[in-house]
């Protein structure tokens, strides 16, 4: 008789598998992306949207993003770059609007780029997370209720101030002390910033991109900028920047990072080894470009039944005995090997969740 599995213990918020990307200048491509069943929607203002287009793609953002649930799933978006012009403006009139659940930074090359989006992100919040009087060039959006704001702060806003850790992981928060007489709710809320890095020098610092403010929630590689840069003609040239952002990510207490872009919408197949490849890696879910991929990547990155029961056993093991001992079969497991054990049953439950 097949023993029941035990259940995860303070399991983790579920870590995203699958970001789709849209162009932002094609209303009706977004409205069907968002049902289709990706666990994050990207709405793109930058390479999938022609120069000729950008200003009409932020507004059709910004009118969606004014719906504080503009869809059954949550909705980034990806800015231009922080060294351009657009990108400001774009962060200033996206990050108060009730609908936005995270702003995904292109080309990132160091912490300062995200200090510098954080702030310009802040000053776009009132008191209550909604525009502050005058900040916007145009008026594109909207005071966020109480209760929106309640949810959308617990999906992918942080306070802003002085980082406090907590073990565990990613628990991390950010808290600011209120002035005199001010309530703790009025304050404001950045949007969960995600990091991409698509350049040696953005590789080289990391973990200084990683550690840089409380609201940056994730770190990514954006792999065919990168790829171009340092001159890489197969994967094998992109291990080391792989495994240099799991790395860094981890140690910043941040979730693992999800897998750059499956060019071949088409080749499932290769997509399907690819994921498997990143997932050994230590990638967790992957971004998309066609809803077709979507199953594809988080079957790759779901566990299999064997390794459900592996982890099962280790599980009840470690909560019979306690502290560091060996399995019937000689395996070691310690603390950190059930901690391990745990996010696999976590992943598990997800996918159930998910039939």
């Amino acid at each position: 008789m097949t023993k029941p599995l035990p259940a995860p213990q303070e399991a983790p918020a579920a870590t995203p598998l699958t970001w789709l990307y849209v162009p932002g200048d094609r209303p009706g491509t977004v409205a069907k992306a968002l049902g289709c069943g990706a666990d994050v929607v990207v709405l793109d203002l930058e390479d999938a949207v022609a120069p000729d287009r950008k200003e009409y793609a932020l507004r059709a953002t910004a009118e969606l993003l004014s719906d504080p649930v503009p869809g059954p799933a949550p909705v980034h978006v990806r800015v231009n770059a922080l060294d351009g012009p657009l990108a400001e403006h774009e962060i200033r009139t996206l990050a108060a609007l009730p609908g936005l659940a995270g702003l995904r930074l292109p080309k990132v090359q160091g912490p300062a780029d995200i200090r510098r989006a954080a702030g310009w992100a802040t000053t776009a919040a009132g008191p209550l997370g909604g525009p502050t009087g005058g900040r916007f060039a145009e008026p594109v959006a909207t005071p966020l209720t109480a209760p929106a704001r309640t949810g959308r702060l617990a999906a992918g806003r942080t306070a802003r101030g002085p980082r406090t850790v907590h073990p565990g992981p990613r628990t991390v928060t950010a808290t600011l002390a209120p002035a005199d007489g001010q309530a703790t709710r009025a304050l404001p809320a950045t949007p969960a910033l995600h990091a991409l890095l698509e350049s040696a020098l953005g590789i080289e610092h990391a973990f200084a991109i990683a550690t840089a403010h409380p609201a940056l929630r994730g770190i990514a590689l954006g792999e065919a900028d990168l790829a171009a840069e340092l001159g890489v003609r197969d994967e094998a040239g992109l291990a080391w920047p792989r495994s240099r952002a799991v790395v860094a990510a981890r140690a910043a207490g941040l979730a693992p990072p999800p897998q750059s872009v499956y060019p071949d919408v088409h080749d499932l197949e290769g997509l399907a080894r690819s994921c498997a490849r990143g997932r050994a890696m230590g990638f967790l879910g992957r971004a998309a470009i066609h809803p077709r991929q979507l199953p594809v990547i988080e079957a790759a990155h779901l566990p299999s039944p064997e390794e459900v029961e592996a982890a099962a056993e280790i599980v009840r093991a470690a909560a019979a005995e306690g502290g560091a001992q060996a399995l019937a079969d000689g395996r070691f497991v310690d603390a950190a090997v059930v901690a391990g054990a745990r996010r696999v049953l976590a992943l598990a439950a997800r996918g159930q969740r998910r039939r």
